[in-house]
Order: C-alpha cells, then sequence, then structure tokens
C-alpha cells in the first residue's frame, strides 16, 4: 500500500472507530438538570460553551447520548442558551480525570413546582414537567448510575400565596424524586435566586430563605448561592458569565463535600 493511501485509510479508519464510540458513551455519572428556565440556561453561548469534553455527554431530545455543548436544553427553542449544567460538569471533570458525565436536561422554563408533579401538564411548553423528567431520568440510567439532582426554581412561586408553602413542596419534590428513582441518598442540590429577584421581590427572599432552610431538614441536600450574580438584561436571567459561575459552584459543593463515590 503507498504511503498516502496508508495513512488516508488509516485515518478513515480512526474516524469511524470515533464516530462508533461517539455513538457508545461509556458507564456514565447521571445528573439530572432540573427546575425552571435558569436551569435551563438563556444566556448567550459564545465559543468555550461549545466546545465538547470527550467525558461529557447529553441526552437529547430524542433521548440518545451526544457529546454535551450548550445550548442543551430544549424547553422554549427561540430562547434557549447557556446555562450552569455544562459548565457544572467541565468543573467536576477537571477535578475527577476519570469521571464520565451524563448530563440529563429537564428544566421548562417559567414553571412553578406545582406542576413538578405526577400529572401535572404545563401549557407553555405543552410538557408535563415532572413525568418528562422521570421518563428521561430512566432512560438515562440505562447506561449509568444517578449521581446527582440539579435544582434552580422559585421565580415563579415567588408571590405571596405561593412562597409560604414553598418549603414544603419542596420535600416533598424531592422525596418523589428519590422515591420513584430508588434514589434515596443521591445528593440534590439546590441554587437560590439571583439578587437582581431578591432586589425587586421580598417573596424572592422568602424563597430564598426557604431553600437554604430545606437542606437542614432534608437529608442529603445542599444549597448553592447565586449572590453576586449578573442577570443579561432582563432583571430575570443569568447572563453568560453568572451561568458559568452558577454552575461551577453546583461543582464545588460535590467536590468540597465528597459527594462522588469516584476518586479525584
Amino acid at each position: 500500500m503507498k504511503p498516502l493511501i496508508k495513512v488516508a485509510f488509516i485515518a478513515l479508519l480512526v474516524g469511524v472507530l470515533f464516530g462508533f464510540q461517539q455513538d457508545k458513551p461509556p458507564r456514565l455519572q447521571v445528573f439530572l438538570l432540573i427546575g425552571q428556565s435558569n436551569m435551563a440556561g438563556r444566556g448567550i453561548p459564545e465559543a468555550e460553551d461549545q466546545q465538547p469534553n470527550p467525558r461529557i455527554w447529553m441526552l437529547t431530545k430524542e433521548e440518545t447520548w451526544v457529546p454535551a455543548r450548550d445550548p442543551m436544553h430544549f424547553d422554549k427553542p427561540k430562547v434557549i442558551g447557556v446555562g450552569p449544567g455544562f459548565p457544572f460538569a467541565k468543573r467536576l471533570a477537571a477535578a475527577y480525570p476519570r469521571l464520565n458525565i451524563g448530563l440529563v436536561p429537564c428544566a421548562v422554563g417559567g414553571s412553578g413546582i406545582d406542576v413538578w408533579k405526577p400529572g401535572a401538564y404545563y401549557e407553555p411548553t405543552k410538557s408535563y414537567p415532572y413525568d418528562d423528567a422521570l421518563r428521561r431520568a430512566k432512560k438515562a440510567l440505562e447506561n449509568g448510575e444517578l449521581a446527582g439532582f440539579l435544582w434552580h426554581q422559585g421565580e415563579s412561586d415567588s408571590h405571596p400565596e405561593k412562597s409560604d408553602v414553598y418549603g414544603q413542596k419542596l420535600a416533598e419534590l424531592v422525596q418523589r424524586f428519590r422515591n420513584d428513582l430508588n434514589a434515596p441518598h443521591v445528593p440534590f442540590v439546590v441554587g437560590t435566586l439571583g439578587d437582581f429577584i431578591v432586589s425587586r421581590n421580598p417573596h424572592a427572599k422568602t424563597i430564598n430563605e426557604t431553600l437554604q432552610q430545606a437542606t437542614k431538614t432534608i437529608p442529603n441536600s445542599y444549597f448553592v448561592l447565586a449572590s453576586g450574580l449578573t442577570h443579561k438584561g432582563d432583571s430575570t436571567h443569568f447572563d453568560t458569565p453568572s451561568a458559568r459561575t452558577l454552575g461551577q459552584r453546583y461543582a464545588e459543593v460535590f467536590i468540597q463535600r465528597k459527594l462522588l463515590k469516584t476518586k479525584p
């Protein structure tokens, strides 16, 4: 075989094998991304947000695994963008060189906590947030082990008739997910609402206080502060740098508290 032909053949073979491996991810540590728009992500994607990492995968809308990149959610296609999920995974991957990560995007923009229960339909996205998340999680777990829940939600519940009962509903949601996925000890990490929301809505402050208090009574639960982060100009959604920072803060909970079975 001539040298040039041999090189081309080897390159083609490597490409085929690499493509095959891309369709067949290894066993994954699976993380469920749940909540509303600030978990789904509304930041403007930049080059670094779309650069894949060979050890980070995401479950598509069609429930197939592909290399992760932002935007990864599909709740509101016209406005999806950078969220905390991919930056979370990149920080974990850097801390755990042997870790293979599977992200399951399930957040639904605008969804209140009341639609995160069995059978609840959310008209704006024509979806069943809880039922869809449960189905997608079970599909993902065919290829891995559930390692964590990441929850960011509460903007839609920052109202006088909702914020006071948020803690009870959150505890019920955590228990429901753990029961339905047979995951009684899997870490559940919640994020607080941004300062830019709290500054104009006292009921958002109640939500934040509730989120922090809930982690004192819900086993294996932790909170992440969104303090100091900025919005994208709409006073509601984190901008791209803030979404990345929030994701890294979620990751630090797992790193600092040694919540993963994999060794660094």
